[in-house]
């Protein structure tokens, strides 16, 4: 139960109301002189518990400064070998590649941490998989595959970032809030005004707090003179441009120096059955079912998961068939929201429910979806803020992911699948982890009162490398991706691994292609059809 601010009469009356929407939580305005920031207030548990996986996170950033481009890790310079080459490979054989790093002068590198990404492939076969990556921290590292397909199989390694790189971006992604500018649009019926908003404000002026007392989300704007804090309406964000960067670090970040080939001295791999005799998995995957890294693989553009069976949802009377009765929540990015554009502009087996009202609507207002015939509901919502945007959206009716999943009254015909990582990864660290925290607390109350709701978590999947890295690089997915996995390890939900699939075909784009996202989509369903 939270406390709404109204205003009546001149007089601020407090009422209590249990749906919550963001921005009307929130707190009377104080002549505040001052910094304000999202990071206080917390209680001592919950910040005890942050800061251990914080901590976690951080033993495993490399330790290392520099000061010349010719000191950091050069893919060019450095050499992926097979190790323990054979006559003859044989389907589900091990294989492993020996990585030997050097920096641009050709010196040996002494230690680890370089953020790296390994595929094996066969191109006529649409077939390819990740690669298990072991950092022996002495600038050596092992990579570990499975050849799980027949034919003539390629081997790929990518420099990402140098271990300086990701020291770099670390350290910058963790030192403050001012590389994404927030702008939030105060209306009345005559009257429109702008104002500064974000995690963090370090302002002189009168402040908007708009705060969720029970999760500790803060959010905070500008207050315009004469306004409510409860007019604020739209927002839209921008890239400062500001940087964490030295000039010398943010050479590291040029396009020319993200995803560089390792070069290797082997020649493609012949992979034969050998009269191997296929133990086909015949159960299906199952909620609770984890993967290692790598989970599966491709073939013919079909995902093959390890321990378990995908059924592949291709056609619209396949996935409407799956959801006959049931009511389907999507709450997330815009990675998720291609699930429910698969669904009516696409395969058209569902219509839009549309309403429109006469304001200032763009691509992050809520989607749903309706089939009649089968009785399938679908509706898509964002995950609310921190969400990366130039164009403005309404936050009027908007509630932090928590919140929205509190809502949802749950049952064995209720399907919950969440989405969490994109947008939160040019903000610190901490920030990710305690809106995570609240999610796995929010589907903890959901279990408590619909025990048979269907959960699944999809994971962010990797992204363009055109992209500013400061912000956006695909490191900071895959800390977030990290965490995530711990956070609700032990929580009766599905995994959808977006990143394996992403990495193991090279999608190398925000949105999957549709090859990628048919199989998203299908692992999805394999979970409750």
């Amino acid at each position: 139960m939270v406390k709404y601010c109204l205003h009546y009469n001149q007089e601020l009356v407090e009422v209590e109301r249990i749906a919550v929407y963001l921005f009307q939580i929130c707190k009377e305005p104080a002549p505040y002189k001052g910094i304000l920031n999202s990071e206080s207030d917390f209680n001592v548990s919950d910040d005890l518990q942050i800061n251990q996986l914080f901590n976690k996170m951080q033993k495993r950033i490399p330790k290392v400064t520099f000061t010349h481009m010719d000191n950091t890790t050069s893919a060019t310079k450095s050499r992926a070998i097979l190790l323990n080459p054979k006559n003859e490979y044989c389907k589900g054989d091990p294989l492993t590649v020996q990585l030997n790093m050097y920096d641009f002068l050709g010196n040996r590198k002494e230690y680890g941490g370089d953020f790296l990404r390994a595929k094996i492939y066969s191109p006529g076969l649409n077939a390819s998989a990740s690669g298990r990556i072991e950092d022996l921290s002495n600038g050596t590292y092992l990579v570990h595959f499975n050849l799980f397909w027949e034919g003539l199989v390629e081997v790929s390694v990518l420099l990402m970032h140098p271990s300086e790189g990701v020291a770099a971006l670390w350290r910058a992604r963790n030192e403050g809030y001012e590389n994404i500018i927030y702008t939030g649009m105060f209306t009345t019926a005559t009257e429109t005004i702008y104002r500064k908003c974000g995690f963090h404000l370090d302002t002189m002026d009168d402040v908007c707090e708009y705060r969720d007392q029970r999760d500790k989300e803060y959010f905070f704007c500008i207050k315009p003179p004469n306004f409510p804090c409860e007019a604020l309406t739209h927002m839209n964000s921008v890239n400062s441009n500001h940087t964490y960067f030295s000039d010398v670090e943010e050479r590291l970040f040029n396009r020319s120096n993200i995803g560089v080939e390792i070069p290797n001295s082997f020649q493609p791999i012949r992979v034969s059955g050998c009269n191997k005799k296929d133990t086909a998995v015949q159960e299906k995957c199952k909620i609770r079912t984890r993967f290692p890294f790598p989970g599966g693989y491709f073939l013919h553009n079909i995902w093959y998961p390890l321990g378990c069976n995908m059924h592949p949802f291709k056609t619209g009377e396949q996935i409407t068939n799956c959801l006959q009765g049931k009511k389907v929540f999507l709450i997330g990015d815009s990675t998720l929201r291609q699930f429910i554009k698969h669904f009516t502009e696409t395969l058209n087996i569902m219509k839009y429910f549309n309403h429109t009202e006469n304001e200032l609507q763009s691509w992050q207002k809520t989607l749903v979806a309706i089939n009649m015939d089968k009785n399938i509901f679908v509706q898509w919502k964002k995950h609310s803020l921190p969400f990366v945007s130039k164009t403005f959206y309404s936050v009027k009716d908007d509630a932090y992911a928590a919140r929205q999943i509190d809502q949802i009254g749950g049952g064995q015909n209720t399907i919950l699948v969440v989405t969490l990582g994109q947008h939160l990864r040019p903000f610190p660290f901490s920030i990710f982890i305690k809106r995570a925290i609240n999610i796995r607390r929010a589907i903890e109350r959901l279990f408590h009162r619909s025990p048979d709701t269907t959960v699944i978590i999809k994971e962010e999947n990797a992204r363009d490398m055109d992209i500013d890295m400061e912000r956006f690089s695909d490191f900071h997915g895959y800390v977030q991706y990290v965490i995530l996995k711990e956070i609700f390890r032990d929580l009766n939900v599905g995994f959808v691994d977006a990143l394996d699939m992403t990495i193991a075909y090279a999608s190398n784009a925000i949105h999957p292609p549709l090859e990628v996202l048919e199989n998203l989509i299908s692992m999805c369903l394999t979970y409750f059809c």
